[in-house]
């Protein structure tokens, strides 16, 4: 929480774009050392792993504290993320689902669906068998009583890690835990599933020896890509600025309507969401209050809607590529967020966390080869779990643009079920921690 060197957005932004602009252009260097490291690391993992290199050596941050005249301790936070995420993300949502082909997206069949719900199994069963191994060699990391307990601050976790931030809020209301060390969680939160992202993107640059490996049947995958590639081509043409205007006029005006009826929405279920007796039930759909549900919601309605307009036309001027920067822009203000030098500040959460998404990883992989389900199925289905909507759509376009929307609809679903699930998972890591 220190003061970074930078700690203005404008100046900020310029460097993230910089590193994004290094790495579109080493990438495209075709001999010498960057064609071979590019053959082992992703370019869309390099354009997250920068910045957060950045804010590990104290260049930028995305919060920090200062004094002010009188003293007193003052908290300030960079917009980046908040910017990207409210406004360009969505934004990119809509550019990247216009050429949508809803019939090719149910083709791919049930095996999305079955990794998603792995992944939930995989984070409801992981937080109790890591409570129990890590119980055997450091107990005193367990510690705490009544609204102390660490499995109280960990039920945050399965809040977020299943749902999202609504679900981990929600979590956080029911089972009490102390807020002056719920930072600490989220410290936990941002390390552990950032470090998780960071490992997927790799993946995703071996994922055909994966899919190889894994047995796995593509064929509804390529078959997706094939069609979006060939419409593409059909309607393909140099984009004119009447086109990127009236793209980026779709996008965000998409965006702003958005924005307009989740906040209607968002106070009308808070207030009906008030409503319900029972506090469980209450907390289960607390997610309907969170406008950045909504919004996300909206945004991918009305651009699937869009889509069986000439409005998909747009895709041949390169309204999917256009997202794409709002995707990558995105990505490095993620990296931003992931500061390595936390790791360090509460490693025995951390290390209930690591075990925690490994549990995760590896029921993922087995069920994977049991089905023989695609890499990008486990990647997207874990994404749609851990990381939501902000970041599911990161990982399923890097497969391809026509696959953002499959992370988007998984994880919007992860709202719908993130709370049950972490109440599910706290229920059996409160037992774990008693036994």
């Amino acid at each position: 929480m220190s003061e970074p060197i930078i700690t203005n957005d404008a100046i900020v932004f310029g460097i993230l774009m910089i590193s994004l602009g290094f790495v579109f252009y080493t990438e495209n260097i075709t001999t010498g050392f960057w064609s071979k490291f590019y053959k082992i690391v992703p370019g869309l993992f390099m354009a997250y792993f920068i910045p957060a290199l950045f804010t590990t050596f104290g260049l930028i941050s995305p919060e920090w504290e200062t004094k002010n005249v009188a003293g007193e301790i003052v908290k300030n936070k960079s917009q980046l993320y908040f910017v990207s995420s409210q406004y360009l993300l969505p934004a990119a949502l809509v550019l990247m689902t216009l050429s949508i082909d809803l019939k090719a997206i149910f083709n791919l069949g049930s095996k999305a669906l079955i990794m998603f719900f792995t992944g939930t199994i995989g984070i409801i069963i992981g937080g109790p068998i890591a409570i129990l191994l890590i119980s055997i060699f450091s107990p005193e990391t367990l510690g705490g009583s009544n609204f102390d307990a660490v499995w109280r601050g960990l039920s945050t976790l399965a809040g977020s890690w299943i749902g999202g931030g609504a679900n981990q809020t929600a979590m956080l209301e029911i089972y009490k835990y102390n807020p002056a060390k719920y930072g600490g969680m989220v410290i936990v939160d941002i390390v552990v599933a950032n470090i998780w992202m960071a490992i997927l993107l790799i993946g995703i640059g071996k994922k055909d020896a994966i899919d190889k490996w894994l047995k796995a049947d593509t064929s509804a995958i390529e078959d997706l890509k094939q069609k979006v590639t060939l419409f593409t081509d059909k309607v393909k043409r140099n984009p004119t600025l009447s086109d990127l205007m009236i793209m980026l006029a779709i996008a965000f005006g998409t965006v702003g309507f958005g924005h307009f009826t989740a906040k209607y929405l968002s106070e009308f279920f808070k207030e009906f969401v008030a409503t319900i007796s029972s506090p469980t039930i209450r907390n289960t759909f607390s997610f309907l209050d969170s406008s950045f549900f909504w919004l996300i919601s909206i945004a991918t309605l009305v651009a699937i809607i869009l889509s069986f307009t000439k409005a998909k036309n747009y895709e041949g001027a390169g309204a999917s590529k256009l997202g794409s920067v709002f995707i990558y822009i995105l990505v490095a203000s993620i990296g931003m967020k992931m500061d390595l030098n936390q790791a360090l500040e509460n490693p025995g959460l951390i290390v209930i966390g690591l075990v925690w998404m490994t549990i995760h990883a590896i029921l993922l992989i087995i069920v994977a080869k049991i089905i023989k389900a695609p890499y990008f199925f486990l990647a997207v289905g874990s994404q749609a779990n851990v990381g939501g909507a902000a970041s599911a759509p990161i990982v399923a376009q890097a497969f391809h643009p026509s696959l953002a929307t499959v992370g988007v609809l998984l994880a919007v679903f992860g709202y719908a079920i993130g709370t049950v699930g972490a109440i599910i998972c706290t229920i059996l890591m409160e037992l774990a921690a008693t036994l």
